[in-house]
């Protein structure tokens, strides 16, 4: 037999018994984002936070019962403060709205594209947004399915380019090199590929493509490839 795991949500933020409380769920996500920002979410534990908020780790779990809640506590508090966008009645430019503030929220907080994404919390914030989101496409003569797949092919795309730019950054770190400088290192090898004849098609997107080449490439093909998801999008509302 089963037994229902509480959702955080679910419960009060305060105990109706025990000591006064000395933190709140908003003092604890703040610094556990922070946490997160500066070291990357694999340094988040329950252990590190409460020595981040000078309290003892037992007394931390009278709020957060586990650490899939402290994330859940996390991904909300930034949906609610980072995620901007605006619903003014266009639904095609509201989705390139939310398509923009998703993508810099994220790569703001380069450990949100995984956590916030697939099985989802609704806390408060995040029900919020989810809300506007639908809202923006709500009286186009959809069902909700098709409401909801227009939604989640947007959030897929946006959430797939950022960890793009974000991996290319965790590149250059590691690396120390730009990506000028990275193509400069691959020259030979690339020469090599090439003058085997066994790749006509990236030997035209080594000659001949502009966008690699491109400093400002991740921006131009997210902006790009919006356009085209957007208008795939279109096709599916009603004649």
């Amino acid at each position: 037999m089963s037994s229902r795991r509480e959702v955080i949500w679910d419960r009060p933020e305060r105990a109706a018994r025990g000591p006064a409380p000395s933190l709140s769920r908003e003092t604890i996500s703040t610094a556990a984002v922070k946490l997160a920002d500066t070291r990357g979410i694999e340094a988040v534990s329950m252990r590190t936070l409460a020595v981040e908020l000078g309290v003892g780790a037992t007394s931390l779990y009278r709020y957060v019962a586990r650490k899939d809640e402290l994330i859940e506590l996390m991904v909300d508090a930034v949906m609610g403060n980072d995620l901007q966008f605006e619903v003014r009645g266009d639904w095609r430019e509201d989705l390139h709205s939310f398509a923009h503030g998703l993508r810099a929220m994220t790569l703001r907080h380069p450990w949100m594209a995984v956590p916030s994404a697939g099985l989802r919390n609704f806390g408060p914030n995040t029900a919020r947004r989810y809300e506007q989101v639908l809202s923006a496409i709500d009286g186009l003569g959809l069902e909700i399915d098709e409401m909801l797949v227009m939604v989640e092919t947007l959030d897929a795309f946006v959430r797939g380019r950022a960890l793009e730019e974000l991996s290319e950054q965790e590149a250059v770190r590691r690396s120390g090199l730009d990506q000028e400088q990275w193509m400069q290192t691959q020259i030979p090898y690339i020469e090599s590929l090439i003058e085997s004849g066994r790749y006509p098609l990236l030997t035209r997107v080594v000659l001949d493509a502009r966008a690699p080449h491109d400093p400002d490439r991740l921006k131009h093909g997210f902006d790009l490839g919006l356009e085209r998801v957007l208008a795939g999008l279109a096709t599916m509302l009603p004649e």
